[in-house]
């Protein structure tokens, strides 16, 4: 009995032991699970965290980032081939040196709160010694903020830190053991998807093209096979030579400088201030380029692969080429010669400088220069926008034509310059040249040719001035005074260029001096109508779009002092001025990135106001509607121009009221056979008598157009420019506002 006691005892023990450490167990694995689930918790909240973070602080970092390419010359340090290796050490530690320089001078800036960080794509050699180094420099700013960062803002920043640091006093100074060249620093806004691309990590069509061989052909050819194909082409000659591209064929959408573009850099990297050549649209011809030094950069750019679309052409090491020489022409008069632009027949590279002189056997001879499709003006106080001309110390501005133009120069020595833009390639210039009689009315030998004489008035006068009547045999329209390259002498219709509306009644029936102008306005008729102020005075025009956007012409803010903000006023709500009824400082300025000073393609600008004006300005200040993208300005259609400009192309003030004159539209085709460089973003409004036309002055200002069915009013058009002011045939030339609605839309979402 015990014993059976005993052992049931110890089996009932047993069993509340082992219930005990069942419990225990249990307990101890719930806490364990509980633990792991906490732990599970927290990393998933901590993926989550840092996920969301990546997202707002990434995303929102390259949304915000502003990109700014450059270069800058460093004159105290020998290239070495290896700079050419991005995974060399020497490029890797120059890089860094560069690299670390512009860290302390951005750091230490005022712009230190929104500086990231500068990266070296490039170390190369050139033609002026030392070493070209490339570089992107990189900053992250709220957008509420990004105006305060303009290109030569940023600009600034370098170079003075370089002025701070110079040693001697040269150009050059020392930066952290860089002797920086300060005359070589050039800097713009650039592109986040060139960034990423020239870095190394944006695109796979990326050609490094070294070349050594004189005049052999080295191929260029692309062609797009993806949505959205970029290609980089880097082209590298020996120092000492320069590079001329031609370009062969070139299929892209037309007219379409968004989607599709081929454009060349005098340089390795995307810098707007050195773009030689854009195509927008298939060239009508071969096309060829010579840079300024041994380096030059081209990007061919495909969106949409619809069709067909391919970029051929080829490259070759030229060496450097004197433009100029000494001219003794002989005892015959007549044309005997020709000078030509530097690489004739290529377009002449930028900041070149050709220098001729001429000298003729007898005193009584002088020389003429006969221009191909090239005209020379007198330089007036504004200065010439794509290089000048000095001959005989007189200078002069140069313009394309679709004639040929003759200049009599009365001396027997004469020295002829020619001093190239600055900024970007012209097309070739052909110049025949020969001696004439000084003291013949009729020169014989012009009597023998056919040209048409300019200067001295004979040709295409309507009077057989030649016995063989060669000087009106090829003239190809009448002789009207109403033409704008006639005016009356004596009441006889002679030849001369900007005759009409000089301010001087040369015809007896007035016809050359006819009102070239509009009428005044009232108080609030134009409510939308902006006057813009520059450094104090009346410069441009613009439209009122929304409470704190304009809309203005890209080219009123071309050149680093116009780009500036900081300079301008906007008067709104101005019929006369002085009298504006709401002044406003301007906080951003917006240039169409595609805008080519060349053409005036998409010749289109924002402004942001400092200050909104108030409703109670609402009686005279008022919005004008944006054309939807789909608007279609018709042929015919009536419109009105207004502008502060000046009434006749010979004024040197513009009115002080408000004048508006009423304009027709003129049919594209006319449009394009009349200037022949009128894109898809342009055209053209006037009289075909000219009178009504905008001049100087009116630049930016709206082309307002009614609509016949609500009878809203339409900001059709953007005053943009044309030759002369209210020449007959010779209408003005506007931004077609509705091509840019997508644009305007990006930037201004409530006007839409």
């Amino acid at each position: 009995m015990v014993s059976a006691e005993d052992k049931l005892a110890k089996r009932i023990l047993a069993r509340k032991k082992h219930d005990k450490l069942k419990k225990k167990d249990k307990l101890l694995w719930n806490f364990q699970n509980k633990i792991i689930l906490f732990t599970l918790i927290l990393f998933i909240l901590g993926v989550v965290t840092w996920t969301l973070l990546w997202l707002f602080i990434v995303q929102a970092e390259n949304k915000d980032a502003l990109y700014f390419v450059g270069l800058f010359r460093v004159a105290n340090i020998e290239f070495l081939p290896e700079y050419r290796q991005k995974e060399s050490k020497e490029f890797l530690s120059m890089a860094q040196t560069v690299q670390h320089v512009m860290n302390l001078v951005y750091t230490t800036s005022s712009f230190s709160k929104f500086y990231k960080q500068s990266t070296v794509s490039e170390v190369s050699n050139n033609n002026n010694g030392g070493l070209l180094i490339h570089f992107w420099i990189v900053f992250v700013v709220p957008q509420a903020k990004g105006q305060v960062l303009c290109e030569d803002c940023v600009a600034a920043v370098l170079k003075d830190s370089i002025q701070t640091s110079i040693i001697n006093r040269t150009s050059v100074g020392s930066l952290q053991g860089l002797a920086v060249d300060m005359d070589s620093i050039v800097l713009s806004a650039g592109l986040r998807s060139d960034y990423w691309s020239t870095t190394g990590t944006g695109t796979n069509c990326m050609y490094d093209l070294y070349a050594d061989h004189l005049h052999k052909h080295f191929p260029l050819d692309m062609r797009a096979t993806s949505e959205g194909t970029i290609c980089y082409f880097k082209l590298i000659a020996s120092v000492g030579h320069l590079i001329h591209l031609s370009i062969v064929s070139l299929q892209i959408e037309a007219d379409n400088c968004i989607t599709d573009s081929l454009t060349i850099y005098d340089s390795l990297m995307p810098i707007k201030d050195k773009i030689l050549y854009r195509a927008c649209e298939p060239p009508d011809s071969l096309v060829s380029l010579v840079s300024t030094n041994n380096l030059m950069l081209v990007i061919f750019k495909a969106a949409q692969v619809k069709e067909h679309k391919e970029f051929h052409g080829y490259f070759e090491v030229i060496t450097q080429e004197k433009c100029g020489k000494a001219i003794m022409t002989k005892e015959k008069t007549g044309y005997e010669g020709r000078i030509t632009s530097p690489y004739y027949p290529s377009y002449y590279p930028p900041k070149c400088l050709c220098a001729w002189n001429f000298q003729t056997p007898q005193k009584s001879l002088g020389i003429a220069l006969k221009f191909h499709n090239y005209t020379i003006s007198e330089k007036n106080i504004k200065g010439c926008e794509r290089g000048w001309w000095k001959i005989n110390e007189r200078m002069y501005c140069g313009y394309y034509v679709d004639h040929q133009t003759v200049f009599h120069i009365t001396s027997s020595a004469v020295s002829v310059e020619l001093q190239c833009s600055s900024k970007v390639s012209e097309k070739p210039l052909l110049v025949e040249y020969g001696s004439y009689n000084i003291s013949q009315l009729v020169p014989e030998w012009n009597c023998n040719s056919s040209l048409a004489i300019q200067d001295n008035l004979l040709a295409c006068n309507g009077v057989r001035d030649c016995e063989n009547g060669k000087d009106e045999q090829n003239c190809t329209h009448s002789i009207p005074c109403t033409n704008h390259m006639f005016k009356c002498r004596n009441n006889i219709c002679i030849r001369k260029q900007y005759a009409r509306c000089d301010g001087t009644v040369d015809c007896v029936d007035g016809s050359d001096e006819s009102s070239c102008s509009g009428s005044n306005t009232e108080e609030g008729e134009w409510p939308w109508q902006v006057s813009l102020h520059f450094g104090g005075a009346a410069y441009c025009g613009a439209s009122v779009i929304s409470k704190e956007w304009l809309v203005s012409a890209a080219h009123c803010f071309q050149g680093s002092k116009l780009a500036d903000p900081r300079a301008w006023r906007a008067h709104l709500g101005m019929q006369m001025q002085g009298r504006a009824k709401f002044v406003s400082a301007v906080r951003r300025v917006i240039v169409h990135e595609y805008y080519n000073s060349q053409n005036y393609d998409y010749d289109i600008a924002l402004l942001q106001l400092s200050t909104p004006w108030p409703d109670t300005m609402s009686h005279l200040i008022q919005p004008i509607c944006l054309p939807p993208s789909s608007h279609k300005a018709r042929s015919g259609d009536k419109c009105w121009i207004t502008g502060w400009g000046q009434k006749q192309e010979a004024d040197d003030e513009g009115s002080a009221v408000l004048q508006k004159a009423e304009v027709e539209i003129i049919d594209q085709t006319l449009c394009h056979s009349t200037y022949g460089i009128i894109t898809a973003r342009m055209f053209c409004a006037g009289l075909s008598s000219g009178k009504r036309d905008g001049c100087k002055g009116d630049s930016g200002g709206p082309l307002s157009c009614q609509s016949n069915g609500d009878g809203k009013w339409f900001l059709t058009g953007i005053v943009s420019w044309g030759y002369g002011c209210g020449r007959p045939n010779f209408p003005g030339v506007y931004t077609r506002v509705s091509n840019f609605a997508p644009w305007i839309h990006k930037y201004v979402p409530s006007v839409l």
